[in-house]
């Protein structure tokens, strides 16, 4: 969608940016929370997210593997942030919640709209859908880093319907008691 935007605008959006400080994973409330997760995807090993798991090309949600899971964790929790974006907070590219409380994995496209036995429960990514939003950053703007992180959870998120990030907010502030993050970048000239 943002491919064909013209260079120039990117160029000029390129001091509009919330920042990492402004990513859930640093939020005073949710800064305190241990961590002790860790969160891995040969996607993020690579200096910049490989193109199939963005808008230029086809679109998939990268695969995903956590271990450290503590006993007491009722439910984990995943999020995907471009801290980068020209909004004044965070594009949120994924809510993925009420995952199984112990070391697991996610493969590659399983963030989708479908919340079935075989796919994740998902919440509401920032253009108000659900399942995965491919990175798209304007031309020209620079490079965007994209932040998964990862929440044990000493609840259920007992959400009804599909959560947006403020739900999400929330509940990390009452209910995370671990958590852990990796990091990728991503440039469209």
């Amino acid at each position: 969608m943002l491919e064909k935007l013209p260079s120039i605008v990117g160029h000029a959006l390129q001091s509009l940016r919330p920042g990492r400080g402004k990513l859930l994973y640093h939020d005073a409330e949710i800064e305190t929370v241990p961590e002790t997760l860790v969160l891995e995807s040969p996607a993020f090993d690579t200096p910049h997210l490989p193109q199939r798991f963005t808008e230029d090309g086809e679109g998939l949600s990268p695969p995903f593997a956590w271990k450290g899971v503590p006993a007491e964790a009722v439910s984990l929790l995943l999020v995907i942030e471009d801290a980068d974006s020209p909004t004044p907070a965070p594009l949120v590219h994924a809510i993925v919640y009420d995952l199984p409380p112990a070391d697991g994995r996610m493969n590659e496209g399983a963030i989708t709209t479908l919340d079935d036995e075989d796919h994740p429960q998902t919440g509401l990514n920032s253009f108000l859908n659900t399942g995965y939003l491919p990175p798209d950053p304007p031309p020209g703007h620079g490079p965007h880093h994209y932040v998964a992180q990862i929440y044990a959870l000493d609840a259920k998120s007992g959400f009804d319907g599909s959560p947006g990030r403020p739900a999400v907010r929330a509940l990390l502030h009452k209910h995370a008691i671990a958590r852990g993050m990796i990091a990728t970048t991503y440039v469209r000239n």
